[in-house]
């Protein structure tokens, strides 16, 4: 599935099922499809679920599917962004299995395990799907959804995700960087910082 473009897009919008041209318009149809899956997934996937590398897949497929005809389907191009080169595009399907097998049974449900912070738990997961990067496109907004699904188990309300943003952006590539080494302690940090921000708002709200 390489990198096709809409026809009249000038080569920057992705060959599309609803025929946009306008990234704006393409960024547009894209959250609007993350807000309906995370409504739809926040009831499919309860407090008792252990996430699977199929439910990752599907979770793609549930946001993009109506836009992109390759969602939901591992990436078959390797691709890099921001100085990382990502997992090559042959792997994939093996480092998912493995991915599931541990990180996903490890860390899912989410805050079962009292002598594991919620924290670890999401950066373990969230850095190992960002260097992965499965699919085509939509892996950071993806795993942040993982991590908002994997909150609301630990009893969590929708995640603030402003320490990852803006200002916090290059910690935050830092920390990705960082977990290449198996180091989660600086994304971890950065969840930390995310959780705290929640609970903020929440109790202000």
């Amino acid at each position: 599935m390489g990198a096709e473009f809409q026809p009249g897009s000038r080569g920057r919008v992705l060959r599309n099922l609803l025929g946009i041209t306008r990234v704006r318009e393409i960024e547009e149809a894209e959250t609007q499809a993350l807000w309906v899956t995370q409504a739809a997934a926040s009831k499919t996937y309860g407090p008792g679920h252990r996430f699977t590398a199929a439910d990752i897949r599907r979770l793609h497929r549930m946001w993009l599917g109506s836009i992109y005809p390759w969602a939901g389907h591992y990436r078959t191009v390797d691709i890099g962004k921001g100085g990382l080169q990502f997992a090559h595009a042959s792997l994939i399907p093996r480092l998912m299995a493995e991915l599931g097998k541990e990180m996903l049974r490890r860390h899912t449900p989410c805050g079962c395990d009292a002598d594991v912070p919620v924290a670890r738990s999401l950066a373990e997961v969230h850095a190992e799907l960002i260097l992965i990067h499965p699919f085509r496109d939509g892996n950071g907004r993806l795993a942040r959804l993982v991590a908002v699904l994997m909150a609301a188990q630990a009893g969590l309300p929708s995640l603030n995700f402003s320490a990852l943003a803006g200002s916090g952006r290059r910690t935050y590539i830092q920390a990705i960087h960082a977990a290449m080494s198996r180091e989660y302690a600086p994304l971890e940090a950065l969840f930390e910082l995310a959780i705290e921000r929640t609970r903020r708002a929440a109790s202000n709200a």
